[in-house]
């Protein structure tokens, strides 16, 4: 009868050597969840407004909603995979994602303008927690995060901007 050796035991994982220490990656890492958090709920919102908004803005509002939503889906991932790349689990669940959040969600289907200002809020609450992270991010010389704190903020204050001007009379 043939011998059979032992499974191989799973392989330890390489120690991640990028010119920032564990303990900043671990901070960055940590404050990219809380942004990841808003920027889940935040798509969250958005597709729902999406999929619920009424009025005379019916055709305005949806195709608007589905553009950003559909943006947002795509940062999800670079946001995640950046935890990622400094050795990190991103969060990814809801449970998780209510706790780090600082975007509560919104109960009921408000009116179609009401949606409006919710979008405001949560973009600029999401450009706040991103813009929090530049101190941490700046003191490790972190500039792949710094990257993409940076594009993120653009696009949530410019889209901030755009619902804000819908709400002028």
């Amino acid at each position: 009868m043939k011998k059979t050796s032992n499974p191989k035991k799973p392989s330890q994982l390489m120690a991640i050597n990028i010119g920032i220490s564990e303990a900043d990656r671990k901070k960055i890492a940590d404050g990219l969840s809380k942004f990841l958090a808003d920027s889940y709920t935040l798509y969250l919102m958005t597709h729902n407004f999406h999929w619920n908004v009424t009025g005379p803005q019916f055709n305005a509002l949806h195709n608007m909603f589905m553009t950003q939503y559909t943006e947002q889906w795509t940062a999800l991932d670079m946001i995640a995979e950046r935890i990622r790349a400094l050795g990190h689990p991103a969060p990814g669940t809801y449970k998780e994602f209510v706790k780090l959040s600082s975007i509560k969600e919104v109960e009921g289907k408000p009116k179609a303008m009401e949606m409006v200002r919710h979008l405001v809020h949560a973009q600029e609450a999401t450009a706040k927690t991103a813009r929090s992270l530049f101190p941490i991010i700046e003191k490790a010389n972190d500039q792949p995060s710094a990257d993409l704190i940076t594009q993120r903020i653009d696009i949530h204050e410019k889209t901030a901007w755009m619902l804000r001007s819908m709400l002028e009379e």
